[in-house]
Order: structure tokens, then sequence, then C-alpha cells
């Protein structure tokens, strides 16, 4: 009788245990957007309704994707390229508007003096961080950091970006544009049209600036070191677009 009472105790708190964590759960992935979309709503905020787990996600992918599939003049609208999605999201709801990335809303901000009341009540406005644990092994710098950490970090490295230091920089900066541009002169016969990707020169060109003003050294000595940072920031995008699972990164993986 008494192992009978026992599993009746462990059932009935095994329900319980199930109960709250499926609550947690619906509440996390449904309940909790939807009160946030009609407090949003209720404020004259225009947006698309939410949609479970993904939000806007997939459809921002797509418009992020079509819009780099396509060729760029130098005339054309760099913003559309950039962040297609939340410009026709604007076009489309207004200025006063909210978009989803997962279950979080995100609002708009297209009024200069709201931009700027933002970024000088830092204290206020957090940054928002990824909810996957991982992210932070990814993406752990000044743009994510706050208050005390912060303004720690910036003060280590401010002195770098002094004018006087940066007047300094020039002639590297001269030196590694020219090799760029003597390279395309090398490559695009003379005095003929020649279509050419300038972004990889453009990463290579960057990245030797920044081996040579900050260490001294050119970019072939430290290539591994910048195609590991490529390859990081590859995983940080993938990241940024998954969905993320509350308590998933705690299960092993059989």
């Amino acid at each position: 009788m008494e192992i009978f009472y026992n599993i009746i105790i462990a059932t009935i708190c095994i329900a319980i245990l199930l109960l709250y964590y499926t609550w947690r759960v619906l509440n996390w992935a449904w309940f909790s957007p939807k009160r946030l979309e009609n407090c949003l709503r209720q404020r004259s905020l225009k947006g698309n309704p939410y949609k479970f787990l993904y939000g806007d996600l997939n459809e921002l992918t797509k418009s992020l994707v079509e819009a780099t599939s396509k060729p760029i003049n130098l005339s054309d609208d760099i913003a559309q390229r950039l962040i297609p999605y939340f410009l026709n999201a604007t076009n489309k709801n207004g200025k006063s508007s909210f978009a989803w990335l997962r279950t979080d809303p995100v609002i708009l901000i297209t009024d200069p003096e709201h931009v700027k009341e933002i970024l000088t009540k830092s204290n206020v406005y957090q940054k928002q961080t990824h909810p996957n644990p991982f992210s932070k092994l990814l993406n752990y710098g000044l743009v994510c950091l706050e208050e005390d950490k912060w303004a720690k970090h910036r003060k280590i490295i401010n002195p770098a970006f002094h004018v006087d230091k940066l007047k300094h920089m020039l002639p590297t900066f001269y030196r590694s544009c020219s090799e760029m541009i003597s390279k395309w002169e090398e490559v695009v016969p003379v005095e003929t049209s020649f279509e050419l990707d300038v972004w990889p020169d453009l990463q290579k060109m960057t990245s030797q600036v920044i081996s040579r003003t900050a260490f001294g050294s050119s970019y072939e000595e430290g290539r591994i070191v910048f195609e590991l940072q490529q390859e990081q920031a590859a995983h940080v995008m993938d990241i940024s677009r998954s969905i993320y699972i509350p308590g998933s990164s705690k299960l092993k993986q059989q």
C-alpha cells in the first residue's frame, strides 16, 4: 500500500512539473508575444501578426537573400540591399511600426529625436541579446556590453582612435589602397570596360590596414586569423537566424 501511495505522489509531482514547464513554454512561445502585440497595437503601432516561434524571421531572411542576389549599381540605394525587410515594413505600416524577430517584437525607430534619446539613455534602453547562450562565445565585444563594462572597454580602446594617431595611420591607408588599385589596373584591360567583384579585395584591404596599423604585420602573416574571424562571423549570423528553445542547450546530444 505504501508503495502504491508513493507511485501516486510521484505521478502527481511529475504531472505538476510537466504542466508547469508546458505553461512556461507556451507562455514564452505564444501568450507573451500576443500580449506584447496587443500592447503595441493599443499604442497605434502597426505590424504583421505574430507567427508561432518564427515571427517575421522567414520573410526577413528571404528578402535579404533576394536583395543580395541581385547586382547593385553605385547609384542604387544601399539601404534597400542591407535592410530590405525593415524598409518594406516601414513603407507598408508607416514610420511607427514593429516587426518580429522570433518571439521578440522590434520597434522600428525612424524619428531622429527618438534615435538620439535612445543612444543617450543607454541605461534605460538596453541592448538586446540573443537567447542562445552560445552566441556569447561568438559575439561578445563592445557592441554587446552594457554600463560599467562598456565604459571600461570604451576607455581602453578610445586612445587608438584619437585624431593624432589616425593621422599617423594615413600613409598605411594610402599604401593599402594603392596596392589594391594597382591590382585592379593589372586585371582590367586598358581603355575597356570590365566587370570586377571588388568585395573580396575590399575585405583584404581592410584586413591589411588593421594588420599594419595595429600589429605591424601584413595581411598574409595574419591570414589564418582573419579567415577564422570570417568563419566566426558566419556562425554568428547562423545563430541569429535560428530558433532557440530555452533549456535546449543543457540537453545532452547522443
